[in-house]
């Protein structure tokens, strides 16, 4: 069966909604963008945000929740790094989706 034809299970169901639920939100969206050039600590993360570091933190939690980032404790800081697999998968959906819109509306 072909990569696009493989049926939806309901976990992988779950983990793109939670995924796209992470992307919801322009300050999780702010963060994967500055991720995106490389790993960043959740206070490099928080610096351009207007909110609370317990807040940036709940955030860094959704994005791991989702598997759109890893982060690991090196020393006394949390580092983040993006997971591209996560990522490319979120995308591979939107992307099919849109093919088989686009052809369903030239008939």
């Amino acid at each position: 069966m072909s990569e696009s034809k493989k049926r939806t299970t309901p976990k992988n169901d779950q983990k793109l909604g939670l995924s796209y639920h992470a992307l919801a939100d322009a300050s999780r969206r702010s963060m994967l963008q500055r991720l995106s050039r490389g790993p960043a600590s959740v206070s490099e993360l928080a610096r351009p945000l207007r909110i609370s570091l317990p807040a940036v933190v709940q955030h860094v939690q959704v994005l791991e929740n989702s598997g759109l980032i890893i982060s690991e404790k090196i020393g006394r800081v949390r580092m983040c790094r993006i997971e591209l697999n996560t990522l490319q998968r979120s995308e591979k959906w939107l992307t099919d989706r849109t093919a088989v819109f686009l052809k369903n509306t030239e008939k």
